[in-house]
């Protein structure tokens, strides 16, 4: 069996256009089927197909209220749909990969407490993935 070691070597990031890879300490992109119950009378088990495409991004990024930074990116974006491309590379191999179409419901505002850093953990749903 292979194995290889991956380091997260994120090498851009951008929302809306905005490069904030120098705000993010972690991206998780999950590449999301619903689950529709297809079980029949008489089955012993439940059995399952592939619905609709509900992928996710979710992002923790240090909290900046600068220009071009964290909160000016975001705040306009709630409500609304955008498009995140985020690449990561390994050895000599970049893989690029471009949300088109997702959804922030929700940007925590102020998120703080004595002796840290303050971060915004956000998640855009839906969307279309496409991996190069």
């Amino acid at each position: 069996m292979a194995t290889s070691t991956f380091l997260s070597n994120l090498t851009s990031l951008t929302v809306n256009a905005v490069d904030l890879l120098d705000q993010a300490t972690s991206v998780t992109i999950d590449n999301v089927f619903e689950s529709l119950d297809k079980t029949a009378f008489g089955s012993t088990s439940r059995s399952y197909t592939a619905g609709l495409i509900n992928n996710t991004i979710t992002l923790t990024l240090y909290n900046s209220y600068a220009t071009s930074e964290t909160y000016a990116t975001l705040a306009s974006l709630v409500g609304t749909t955008t498009t995140i491309v985020a690449s990561v590379t390994q050895a000599a191999v970049t893989k690029t990969f471009t949300i088109t179409g997702a959804y922030l419901e929700k940007l925590p505002v102020v998120n703080g407490s004595l002796g840290t850093l303050s971060t915004v953990d956000l998640t855009f749903t839906g969307g279309v993935l496409v991996a190069s």
